[in-house]
């Protein structure tokens, strides 16, 4: 298994083109009558699997080593400009970027008037589609043409105050929409440094954290679409840091409602609201609610197909990986095992298609993800498959709660095909990695010496060893702390397995 391939950056462009955008660049490269060199190069590198200096330069002649470079440049720069001229019309920010950009070249020809009926147009458009930073760039320019300029526009009442007011307006919420920006930023970046809460110190900290950072000014204002966005995210963000599970579904509820209020905006920002319904289900699935993740699940697979043609790759590749890890997240808390495993081939096959523009840690998600499917049908041998896939990988350092989960469920799937001897090895190694752990789950510890306690006793007296374990996970459980670590590996519920004799347990593993 290979991830994330280092691959020419021209080449892979050409390689993400659909066949439209290819056809547009043809019908794009016609209007050159001379040297089209790069038109030659772009056919050769179409056909291309792996980028080969040697085989370009076989085939074009024409071209020599010394200035490939440069020729790959130029077709990579036109590429560009003829996906750009495709998507204006799909893109409203590039349509307003070019009209700002037709204003710019009439001003520059002394054409001041008609500069000023283009900016006028597309302002509305601007206003009309939430896009703050663009309609004040367009006021300001406006208020450039009208200092510099004796306009008809003074001869309106009130016109010139109208426009400083719509200005002062625009700096206002364009200052205050970066700062709810970097609010909801600073919440996940607390996330991604710190984690969870796991005591009542860090719970006062994140209060801090909170109380220092948010724009407390402006909540009193009315607040723009974009502005309300980044609040539900970050205040959805900070209760998930928490562990308010139940908070936190409530602002990812109003995060969605923003787009559902506003269904333009879905056209306009997909890839926002894909993910707002996403963390829906997340959060759906945190509370071991399956039937509002089923309807969730409904309700993003309908959104999907219709939208779908219209989704650019961005966002296509964003709604089917959250859809697929939403589909898995399903198969657990519903405990259809099965259901989840028969989506394992397909997801697979679009995995290796998505490889190139997917962080490998996602893909790695998944992977763990099948494993846990298998364990919880009892196919140890296949999940342990996956799982050295994941250990064996060479990808760099994997994200801790990922790899210390991979390796604990690595030594209980290893236990129940009854490799002891192998099972004693393996134990000194994720002590070592345990030891070096930096947010490591109280459970997962326990968990550990709890496998080593077993390897030392003779089979017969597992069971007793399970009884005594089973109540000191009682007063791990009950711990709030550990309120997301059972998400990922569902211990206590294969330790009473083990004490009931029944078919291993169901579990859930969250993608946050």
């Amino acid at each position: 298994m290979a991830f994330n391939a280092k691959k020419d950056h021209l080449l892979h462009l050409i390689q993400s083109l659909t066949k439209a955008e290819k056809r547009n660049f043809k019908l794009y490269t016609n209007r050159y009558q001379g040297d089209a060199t790069f038109v030659q190069l772009f056919d050769v590198l179409n056909q291309m699997e792996d980028y080969d200096d040697q085989v370009v330069l076989k085939v074009l002649p024409s071209i020599s080593r010394r200035n490939l470079a440069n020729h790959k440049r130029h077709l990579y720069q036109q590429l560009l400009k003829s996906l750009r001229l495709l998507y204006i019309k799909r893109d409203l920010e590039i349509f307003i970027h070019e009209q700002i950009d037709f204003a710019r070249i009439l001003y520059s020809k002394g054409m001041y008037m008609q500069a000023l009926r283009t900016l006028e147009s597309v302002k509305n458009k601007a206003e009309e589609h939430h896009q703050d930073v663009l309609h004040l760039e367009i006021i300001e320019f406006q208020k450039l043409i009208e200092a510099r300029h004796i306009t008809r526009s003074r001869r309106i009442a009130n016109k010139m105050e109208g426009l400083l007011d719509e200005a002062s307006q625009r700096s206002r919420i364009a200052h205050s929409s970066n700062l709810f920006s970097n609010f909801n930023i600073q919440v996940q970046g607390w996330y991604i440094e710190h984690g969870h809460v796991k005591s009542e110190p860090e719970i006062a900290q994140v209060q801090l954290f909170l109380e220092q950072n948010l724009p407390q000014a402006y909540l009193s204002e009315q607040l723009t679409f974009f502005e309300k966005a980044y609040l539900y995210q970050a205040y959805m963000w900070y209760q998930y840091i928490l562990l308010n599970f139940t908070s936190a579904l409530q602002y990812a509820k109003k995060w969605a409602a923003l787009f559902q209020a506003d269904p333009q905006m879905q056209e306009k920002d997909p890839t926002l609201y894909i993910r707002a319904l996403y963390y829906n289900m997340v959060l759906h699935y945190m509370l071991d609610d399956a039937a509002s993740l089923g309807q969730c699940l409904t309700d993003f697979e309908a959104f999907y197909k219709a939208r779908q043609a219209t989704l650019d790759a961005s966002s296509l590749s964003t709604a089917r990986i959250y859809l697929n890890l939403s589909r898995l997240n399903y198969a657990f808390v519903s405990r259809e095992y099965q259901d989840g495993i028969q989506l394992i081939p397909s997801l697979k096959q679009e995995l290796r298609q998505m490889e190139g523009n997917t962080d490998v840690h996602r893909i790695l998600l998944f992977y763990y993800k099948f494993a846990y499917l298998h364990f919880c049908d009892e196919q140890y041998e296949v999940a342990l498959d996956y799982l050295n896939e994941i250990i064996h990988l060479k990808a760099g350092s994997l994200r801790e709660d990922l790899l210390h989960n991979t390796r604990m469920l690595h030594l209980i799937c290893h236990y129940e095909l009854g490799n002891y001897r192998l099972l004693d090895y393996l134990l000194r190694s994720v002590q070592r990695i345990f030891t070096k752990a930096k947010d490591l789950s109280p459970m997962l510890d326990r968990t550990l010496r709890f496998l080593a306690e077993l390897t030392n006793k003779p089979p017969a007296e597992h069971p007793e060893a399970f009884q005594k374990y089973h109540k000191i996970l009682h007063g791990l459980r009950q711990s709030p702390f550990e309120r997301k670590s059972v998400h990922y590996l569902d211990v206590p519920a294969w330790v009473e397995s083990h004490l009931e004799k029944r078919p291993r347990p169901g579990s859930r593993i969250s993608a946050p």
